[in-house]
């Protein structure tokens, strides 16, 4: 398993590189929804749905929520005089609002589970909750500043990702050597409160030591702490709210397509959170 793993993430490593700073935009945009489709397809498994029929059902209902958008808010004009559209906002609002509700979900797993497993149309809402803002978030932060430079938004997206793996990792090392509390052990068992403020301390000193190493003011450092601890918390409630969902059907992973690592949603759960709400600080910072 861990040779799988290896592997893997030996292939997946460079192709994300060359996916976040090499692809055009436009294509960049189309990779993205695919990798949306992708878990979208896997989130149908979490509906209950097992024909496959239906489950295409459900993945070309989100391909059709992403025309949608991508109609509305093309890649290229997501960003005008350096700020963000105005009702593109609305939506990642209606995502940090879903993301509250989630939280309260998974905390009150599993008392409040039939608000939302007793028939379908909830959990499709709460699969294109999940998976649709993170196509936009990506698109957003791609595109911003492309027109001082092409890598600008490459290097936002990987900050991001910094954030939610460096969480993963001191989550991990904290929680081994130190985890003693469970954090929510009906929705994951391994899980626990030392490595979830591990990984919140880890993902600060990985924004601070960027912050030092491109130079930017140490005067905003405080805020940019701040605003990392609040994404990274809540990067863990996407994680938390997979693993609610796979237990709720009795899956050990989301898929397969990933050996060593299970499925599409196994790698972006984090992300699913932490993207949205990565746009609206920096989106918020731009007008301070």
């Amino acid at each position: 398993m861990l040779k799988q793993r290896i592997l893997t993430s030996l292939v997946l490593a460079p192709l994300a590189l060359i996916l976040v700073f090499y692809t055009p935009l436009t294509l960049f945009s189309y990779i993205a929804a695919g990798i949306v489709l992708l878990g979208a397809w896997e989130w149908s498994a979490f509906m209950g749905l097992c024909d496959k029929v239906k489950r295409f059902g459900f993945v070309a209902a989100t391909a059709a929520f992403l025309a949608l958008l991508n109609w509305h808010w093309p890649i290229e004009s997501l960003w005008q005089n350096g700020q963000l559209v105005g009702d593109a906002n609305y939506l990642f609002t209606l995502s940090f609002a879903w993301w509250i509700v989630a939280t309260y979900l998974v905390w009150r797993y599993p008392a409040m589970a039939k608000a939302w497993n007793e028939g379908i149309i909830m959990r499709a809402i709460a699969g294109f909750l999940t998976l649709v803002p993170l196509w936009l978030a990506l698109n957003t932060l791609r595109s911003a500043g492309y027109g001082e430079s092409t890598h600008f938004g490459s290097m936002l997206i990987l900050v991001v990702l910094g954030i939610v793996w460096s969480a993963d990792i001191g989550a991990y090392f904290t929680g081994k050597n130190l985890g003693k509390h469970k954090l929510m052990p009906k929705v994951s068992p391994n899980k626990t409160i030392e490595g979830l403020l591990g990984g919140v301390v880890a993902s600060i000193i990985f924004v601070l030591v960027f912050c030092h190493f491109t130079n930017v003011d140490m005067a905003v450092w405080p805020i940019y702490a701040v605003m990392t601890a609040f994404i990274a918390l809540f990067s863990a409630v996407g994680d938390l709210l997979e693993s609610m969902f796979k237990r709720e059907v009795g899956l050990k992973d989301s898929g397969s397509c990933l050996p060593g690592h299970g499925g599409i949603l196994d790698r972006i759960d984090s992300l699913t959170a932490a993207a949205p709400i990565f746009v609206l600080c920096y989106a918020w910072t731009l007008s301070l």
